[in-house]
């Protein structure tokens, strides 16, 4: 056989042409398809989420590209071609968080870290709670809600079944972190004067958490008084697959408190205890259920017990709608995150002749929520019950609880006293939109209609018992801008609001909303402190204000010439540093 050399020319390029082209293209295959996603998905509490499904979607794809994160949080998602993307988490019990619009490149790993929130925490961002003195403390936060330590159920395409699950105890060790700080200043009512308090929470091997603090205070006046105490313990556990309960017991002693119970009847000093205890459940995908109580005695002139429950119920119908109930008689324990902190308000307890009145309602409210974007828009139905609201204010009272006024409990300290108004109920609505500003920062706008109590009749020349009895009811609205959370690169975390309604109003409308109890403008700022070796680490500036301004005062010249005054927010200022080691 003979080949003339243009045909073994040809047969012999042909093959070597065929596998030039197959290794180029399977080059060029794999030059464009090595783009790769990797990040680290947590909850709005900043606890890495394990078992969650990480997703990646464009255009050009039949079927997204999946992952779930590993028991750090962790996910990756390589063999990816460049172009855009977007980038979706999604858990059980959690609204389902999107990066859109990420542009991938050859031969780059993009870092997308995700947040998980469900609606009816996204819609509570601002927590219906008082605020307390070390707000905000986001990294004094139980470590309870951490999806890593509890059993996950998963389905699998083909149907099976498959339970996902880590011990409490595996790669977990005990740890322990102690907070020391120091604070002045003109303070709320019961903490004016010079604070020294020392906290601590200890994380165990079996995920519960123990959380102590003791506040020593030194007030102003009156002279020769000693510190007021305060000891704060808290324990918190797991109770299996979703379900967490806490416990706080408080004991509270103000010797610079003085109460008037009318006529010679006047007591120093205020003591309490109090227990305060909750539980959260979660019943499927669904419903999320919250309940609990604080049972507290409080002595002054005289001793009086009693009782606060709450219940808070959250159906996500859809992925994007939450209905919720919720019913709380005590502003300070209206859901399980208010336990996040253990510090307590300083109970508003007076006598009148025989009866001790304690600061009561009963607050009921319907709410339906809807992600909106990044955000969350919330509409609610209320109705308050007041039977015994506390109205503040301040002056001299050296002379009216000298007369024999009622019903007062005056902290010389701070300039301020409480007595309990008159019972009143209300209904209304409350809206409010909540936004993402970046990275840790919220914000939100809010509307409330109601009632609340007002000083119109209040006049010169009356006791304070007759500006007490001179209080009325009147409709009223109020509208709050409101800024959470942890500025980036500078570490600053702050609290802020410019919470407005009428001048006239002494209590507030919507009076168990957040920062029902800081009109007009209010915050409170931790900055970190940093100053090469000469500083310790963790070392923070913390300043905590409420109605900055002074606005919303309703002064009145008493019957024994003094000048008194009530507001529904008295001004308050205090500043101080901690270090955590």
């Amino acid at each position: 056989m003979q080949l003339r050399a243009g045909q073994f020319g040809a047969t012999f390029l042909f093959p070597v042409m065929v596998a030039v082209a197959i290794c180029a293209s399977g080059t060029a295959s794999a030059a464009t398809s090595n783009a790769a996603v990797t990040g680290v998905v947590r909850d709005v509490q900043g606890i890495v989420q394990a078992g969650a499904l990480v997703q990646v979607m464009t255009a050009g794809l039949d079927a997204p590209k999946t992952a779930f994160t590993d028991m750090h949080g962790r996910y990756s998602i390589v063999g990816l071609l460049p172009g855009k993307y977007a980038v979706q988490a999604s858990a059980a019990l959690f609204i389902s968080s999107t990066k859109d619009n990420l542009q991938l490149t050859s031969g780059k790993w993009a870092v997308v870290n995700l947040t998980l929130a469900t609606l009816f925490d996204a819609s509570a961002w601002l927590p219906a709670e008082r605020r307390k003195s070390d707000e905000p403390g986001d990294d004094w936060k139980w470590t309870l809600r951490s999806s890593a330590n509890r059993p996950m159920l998963r389905v699998l395409d083909d149907g099976t079944p498959v339970m996902m699950s880590s011990s409490a105890a595996e790669g977990r060790h005990e740890e322990i972190r102690t907070k020391a700080e120091f604070s002045s200043g003109d303070g709320e009512f019961g903490h004016g004067g010079t604070h020294n308090i020392l906290s601590q929470n200890r994380e165990m091997m079996d995920g519960s958490d123990l959380l102590l603090r003791m506040d020593v205070g030194l007030p102003t006046a009156p002279i020769g008084v000693g510190p007021s105490t305060e000891i704060d313990a808290g324990f918190g556990r797991q109770l299996g697959f979703a379900g967490s309960t806490r416990t706080i017991l408080d004991y509270q002693n103000h010797p610079e408190l003085i109460s008037s119970g009318g006529g010679e009847d006047v007591g120093l000093g205020v003591a309490s205890m109090q227990m305060a205890s909750a539980e959260q459940m979660a019943f499927g995908d669904t419903i999320k259920v919250e309940a609990g109580s604080e049972v507290y005695a409080v002595r002054t002139i005289r001793t009086v017990a009693g009782a606060a429950p709450f219940i808070r119920v959250a159906v996500q119908a859809t992925g994007a709608w939450t209905v919720g109930y919720r019913m709380a008689t005590a502003r300070d324990l209206q859901s399980f995150a208010d336990l996040d902190a253990i510090e307590r308000d300083v109970p508003v307890a007076v006598t009148d002749g025989k009866a001790v009145d304690v600061e009561h309602g009963r607050h009921q409210e319907i709410t339906v929520s809807r992600k909106v974007g990044p955000g969350i828009a919330q509409v609610a139905l209320y109705h308050d019950s007041l039977d015994h609201p506390a109205i503040g204010g301040g002056g001299l009272l050296e002379g009216n609880v000298s007369a024999g006024v009622g019903g007062v409990l005056e902290d010389p300290s701070t300039g301020s006293f409480r007595f309990i108004g008159p019972a009143y109920s209300t209904r209304g609505v409350n809206l409010m939109l909540s936004e993402p500003l970046g990275q840790g920062l919220w914000a939100a706008v809010e509307y409330s209609s109601g009632s609340a109590l007002s000083g119109r009749g209040v006049a010169d020349g009356m006791s304070l018992s007759d500006a007490a009895g001179g209080l009325q009811k009147v409709a009223g609205q109020s509208a709050t801008f409101a800024l959470k959370g942890r500025v980036a690169r500078s570490g600053t975390r702050l609290r802020a609001a410019y919470h407005w309604q009428p001048v006239g109003l002494v209590t507030a409308v919507d009076s168990y909303r957040a920062f029902s109890d800081q009109a007009y403008l209010s915050f409170a700022v931790r900055q970190p402190v940093h100053l090469g070796r000469m500083l310790p680490p963790g070392l923070e500036g913390v300043v905590n204000v409420t109605n900055l301004l002074a606005q919303g005062y309703r002064p009145f010249l008493s019957s024994d010439g003094n000048t008194l005054f009530l507001a529904q927010s008295p001004r308050t200022l205090e500043a101080g540093l901690s270090v955590t080691f």
